[in-house]
């Protein structure tokens, strides 16, 4: 490469650098002194404007909490800004915007009027800090026999889908999991739509998808990613067709995969993939029957987290549920653990009818 060339892109590099500063103290000013400030504290996970005005501020381990209001103005501002970073204008005929902020890696997601009231927006920050089981447990947000089983389900390569719906935690509880890898030389590999996860293995793949043309899905990452001799695959969201993927690769030499899924119960995750790789198998031209046996070889434990106010942390993990394969009678052999039963290693078997 000439020096000519290697000023070019220098020069490139710089005035990047610049657009995203410039941005980001734009966006510091449009949100005022106390969200601008939240937006740099490391522990803070989300920040949101409603409708009526009023503001928060999640930080992590902690229920979210109103610091303040923001006036229409102000808020239409922060949302015109980030549509023409991102190069799109935001009105009544096209009032939502979405993607990830550049530089930080936020997510974030703005409504304009009329699909709401008044402008909204949510930022979801990029995690900082990584939660680990036990500070779940001192949060209140985990039960310290669950905590144990965690720690040796990820300990003997147990294929743990985390479960719940939109802003539970799942992400957060998965890098919680990724902190208890004991082999922190196997291989792992990422798969997501925005980089969330956090693993310390040393040897650590993080793959992407990519929406504009040509696309990179998330089931083209999951078979990318076999060529690529993965000891531990890991999924930031399952919610397409890669669910057939990664069941087969869970299956076929690849345990101890992590991936979350949205759910209201981990029985209802088990219908949620089975509805998924049903689509999957119809989408490839398929017939017959859902392979419920391999789904129940390919997951071994389902972890449900939810938003609960009661909770210091504002959220709790509600339910773990061992799947124990298929029974001979027909139906997934499930276990549902109660904490204090997996100090004593006790076990309760339930009964799960499976969607015909």
């Amino acid at each position: 490469m000439d020096n000519a060339n290697l000023d070019e892109q220098l020069m490139s590099s710089c005035e990047g650098s610049t657009s995203i500063l410039r941005l980001q103290r734009s966006l510091e000013n449009s949100l005022g002194l106390i969200l601008g400030e939240a937006l740099q504290e490391k522990n803070v996970v989300e920040i949101y404007r409603s409708s009526n005005g009023t503001v928060w501020v999640e930080k992590l381990g902690c229920a979210p909490a109103c610091v303040g209001t923001m006036t229409d103005h102000d808020a239409a501002s922060v949302v015109s800004l980030v549509a023409s970073v991102m190069g799109r204008g935001v009105h009544a005929d096209s009032p939502s915007i979405s993607g990830t902020l550049p530089g930080s890696g936020d997510r974030f997601q703005g409504l304009m009027p009329p699909v709401t009231t008044s402008p909204v927006f949510v930022i979801r920050k990029r995690a900082h800090i990584v939660f680990t089981l036990d500070d779940y447990v001192e949060s209140g947000t985990l039960d310290v026999g669950w905590a144990a089983y965690l720690k040796q389900a990820v300990k003997k390569r147990s294929n743990i889908l985390i479960v719940g719906g939109t802003g539970s935690g799942k992400t957060t509880l998965v890098n919680a999991l990724l902190r208890e890898l004991a082999d922190k030389k196997c291989r792992v590999v990422l798969l997501e739509d925005t980089r969330e996860l956090q693993c310390p293995a040393e040897d650590t793949e993080s793959l992407l998808t990519k929406e504009s043309e040509p696309r990179v899905t998330m089931q083209q990452l999951v078979r990318i990613t076999l060529r690529m001799r993965p000891d531990r695959i890991v999924m930031g969201e399952v919610r397409g067709p890669e669910a057939l993927d990664l069941l087969k690769a869970f299956n076929t030499g690849h345990p101890g995969g992590i991936s979350t899924l949205h759910a209201n119960s981990a029985m209802d995750a088990i219908h949620r993939v089975e509805d998924l790789v049903g689509e999957a198998l119809a989408g490839e031209g398929g017939v017959g029957q859902v392979p419920k046996r391999a789904i129940g070889s390919a997951i071994d434990l389902v972890a449900f987290i939810e938003r609960d106010r009661s909770s210091p942390s504002g959220r709790r993990v509600k339910e773990l549920v061992e799947v124990c394969g298929w029974t001979e009678q027909g139906g997934y052999d499930l276990r549902s653990y109660a904490a204090d039963d997996l100090l004593n290693q006790e076990m309760c078997e339930v009964q799960y009818e499976p969607q015909t």
